[in-house]
């Protein structure tokens, strides 16, 4: 059990510092809560989980890390901006000390995917729990509660994220002391951050990353957490560290600004395919997440479709398909002719899992339109990406890597003189 202290200092103080990150332009709310492509990934990564499971369940997982599903869809989480950065860590096999003793051991990874397949079906807070309980009394050597981050893109309203720096902004904000590593600890900081999370829920959100964000500044040192006591000094002192904050974080600003760098590409790059196809003469669908980004003080969805056509709609993968960066339709017939994945720096994962999903849902699309854009120098991570298990289906699906200089350097021409879907695949090579 958990003892927490009341939240240290005034609760006025804490609602000060949560709208102040809030608004703070370099926080988690403000670079990933509210980032497009976070929302895009939670899909995917469920379908990953499901593969996974499907994988032990079948006798297939096989016994190491490197080229498994597993790695595929934790590789996928971690590049998720800062707040995931290290998910990986915990599942790397580590053979000095045997951990995590999910690969050698045969009956404990059994039980590993039983828990992911118990928490993919379940829908309550009681059943998650149980299911944590029950793996947590086979104690296996490693696997502890980094599975956490698996578990929260299942359940985001029920499963905070876990990593060091989100334990060690719990444990500042509420004078709690949670140690790592273990099933009942995280257990007892779920229900502080859900007790917290209610207190404020008007600044935070249903969907745990929010707070769980919130903490992960406060642990990282971007924020410090309001003084225990309410003496008048030490709330002055803190406050006016309060107002420095921004100064002080300067040496994040770096990466937070490369990231705002990276969203304009993409937009760009969706806003190059938009043209060319309006062009071509296709009617045109931009991703439901992106349709009201600005590029070149216009909306990107300007001149596209607002709405698929039912036959997309009706499908099983529909929800899916509506988030593929872009597609061609044919005007005529409502089957889409191509459809683009931009990935300018994060993982191809969500990017295949869409397309499959697409290429999977009937009669729905023209074989030989499917295309992973991206920059030139990633062409062979990309190959090498989809050499791995996971993505043994795609070698049928004809997918294509267009890379951005070719498409830059010939789009107006292609635009100019090119009919049909002719020109875009002479200049992007088969995968």
């Amino acid at each position: 059990m958990i003892e927490t202290m009341p939240y240290p200092g005034s609760t006025d103080l804490l609602r000060v510092l949560i709208e102040r990150w809030r608004q703070d332009p370099g926080s988690t709310y403000r670079t990933w809560f509210l980032w497009d492509e976070r929302l895009k990934n939670f899909r995917s990564i469920r379908r990953g989980i499901a593969q996974v499971v499907e994988e032990i369940g079948g006798g297939t997982f096989g016994n190491v890390y490197r080229g498994s599903s597993l790695e595929t869809i934790v590789g996928s989480i971690a590049e998720q901006r800062q707040i995931f950065k290290g998910a990986d860590h915990a599942f790397l096999w580590k053979p000095k000390l045997r951990i995590p003793d999910i690969y050698e051991d045969a009956g404990n990874q059994r039980a590993f995917g039983q828990l992911l397949h118990h928490c993919s079906c379940c829908s309550t807070e009681q059943e998650l729990v149980e299911g944590i309980d029950t793996i947590d009394r086979l104690k296996i050597k490693g696997l502890g509660p980094a599975v956490a981050n698996l578990l929260y893109f299942l359940h985001p309203t029920l499963m905070p994220p876990f990593n060091t720096a989100i334990v060690n902004g719990f444990n500042a904000i509420t004078g709690a002391k949670v140690k790592l590593g273990r099933w009942d600890q995280y257990l007892g900081m779920r229900r502080g951050i859900l007790e917290l999370n209610r207190a404020y829920r008007d600044l935070l959100s249903n969907d745990l990353g929010a707070i769980a964000g919130f903490l992960f500044d406060v642990g990282t040192g971007r924020f410090s957490a309001p003084p225990v006591g309410n003496g008048e000094t030490a709330r002055d002192a803190w406050l006016s560290e309060l107002s420095k904050a921004r100064e002080t974080a300067k040496r994040l600003e770096a990466p937070i600004a490369a990231a705002r760098e990276n969203d304009l590409t993409h937009t760009q790059v969706q806003a190059w395919l938009r043209d060319l196809g309006l062009a071509l003469g296709y009617r045109i669908w931009i991703a439901s997440n992106d349709r009201g980004r600005s590029y070149n003080g216009a909306m990107l969805a300007s001149g596209c479709i607002d709405r698929l056509p039912s036959s997309i709609e009706d499908a099983a993968g529909a929800e899916s398909i509506r988030l593929i960066d872009v597609l061609w339709l044919d005007a005529a017939s409502d089957r889409v002719v191509a459809a683009f994945e931009v990935e300018h720096t994060t993982s191809i994962y969500s990017g295949i899992v869409r397309m499959l999903d697409l290429a999977l849902s009937g009669d729905l699309h023209t074989a030989g339109g499917l295309f992973l854009v991206a920059p030139d120098g990633r062409e062979d991570e990309v190959r090498n990406q989809l050499r791995r298990p996971a993505f043994s289906r795609v070698a049928d699906l004809q997918v294509r890597y267009l890379p951005y200089g070719e498409l830059e350097r010939n789009k107006d021409a292609i635009a100019r003189f090119g009919t049909g879907m002719k020109g875009i695949q002479a200049i992007a090579r088969l995968l």
